[in-house]
């Protein structure tokens, strides 16, 4: 008996074992910009802030050409310059697991993407959940709308471009829709296309 109770526990630990790999759950805004472009992903609570940031780029749309860094809890998290002096400390993303964030009770945080637009985003926490076995490590479940296009200017920027490819007879309608890559659609927003982008990125 001693034998089939220890196989039993074992049994329930394997189908068990699956559902220990915790994903958080964030929603990502970016601010400043309606209609809200927005997205919800699941992550691995042990993702790295550094990985994160690819993770990010590739769910809005970014194409990751500019700097960037995390405010949370009011400490600044990005890729320190040895060479750059900076009055405020920056501490280095790729040593910081977002599973310590929660841990000390962050639930909201901010990650700021091209210094020039200044192309804000808020992201919440929104839950934990369990992977379960096959499931993707990371994951796109819903969202709205286009990014914008990398170098517009920002919100302002983003706005005008928005009137002008709106316009055909705008007189920079022509150059504008040529700088987006022959068309734009700001309502756009492919779930199957995402998730086949973050499907090639190690968790």
């Amino acid at each position: 008996m001693a034998t089939r109770r220890s196989t039993a526990r074992r049994a329930g630990t394997s189908r068990l074992a699956p559902l220990t790999h915790i994903q958080l759950q964030l929603r990502i805004e970016l601010k400043g910009v309606k209609p809200a472009i927005w997205r919800c992903i699941l992550v691995p609570e042990t993702v790295t802030l550094s990985k994160l940031h690819g993770i990010l780029q590739c769910t809005m749309g970014w194409s990751d050409s500019h700097l960037h860094e995390y405010e949370i809890a009011r400490r600044r998290y990005g890729t320190p310059d040895e060479d750059w002096h900076d009055p405020e400390p920056l501490l280095d993303e790729r040593r910081v697991r977002l599973k310590s964030q929660v841990d000390a009770g962050v639930r909201k945080f901010h990650y700021l993407y091209d210094f020039g637009d200044h192309w804000e985003h808020t992201i919440t926490i929104e839950a934990q959940t369990m992977r379960r076995e096959g499931a993707p490590a990371v994951f796109c479940v819903a969202g709205e709308n286009a990014c914008p296009p990398d170098d517009v200017g920002g919100i302002h920027g983003y706005a005008e471009f928005l009137k002008v490819i709106a316009d055909p007879n705008h007189e920079e309608h022509e150059h504008m829709v040529q700088w987006a890559g022959g068309s734009f659609n700001p309502r756009a927003f492919d779930l199957d296309r995402i998730n086949a982008y973050l499907h090639s990125i190690k968790s």
